[in-house]
């Protein structure tokens, strides 16, 4: 059964990033691209395994990462998070939001970025 991780405002650049490590490092797992408030309802409400969201979303202006993971889980209370920032303030800003330990943007394709997306998706 496949698996399914939103990409949460990333830029054209880290998006797309994103999206070639999570297809070369696990099999059944599809990354889709979001860049607004609306859109991301939709595809959570259509059943998401994970989101990794931008400390910056990209199209949620004035929201920040940790807003946008605030608000969903209100409505989605068990949705699983992980803000992707290599700021530490923001990424315990992010748990007590509710959101699983995260990583920066200097993990992406390491060990470790593999290791936290892995242990989120529970395989």
């Amino acid at each position: 059964m496949s698996k399914r991780i939103l990409l949460v405002g990333h830029c054209g650049v880290d998006g797309p990033r994103l999206q070639r490590e999570i297809a070369s490092k696990f099999d059944s797992v599809e990354a889709e691209r979001i860049n607004s408030m609306e859109d991301l309802e939709a595809a959570v409400a259509d059943g998401a395994d994970l989101l990794l969201v931008n400390r910056e979303p990209i199209g949620f202006a004035p929201m920040l990462g940790v807003d946008v993971i605030r608000q969903l889980r209100e409505e989605y209370p068990d949705q699983k998070a992980i803000l992707v920032s290599d700021y530490e303030d923001a990424q315990e800003e992010a748990a007590g939001a509710g959101a699983l330990p995260g990583f920066g943007k200097g993990d992406i394709g390491s060990p470790k970025f593999a290791e936290i997306v892995r242990s989120a998706l529970g395989s």
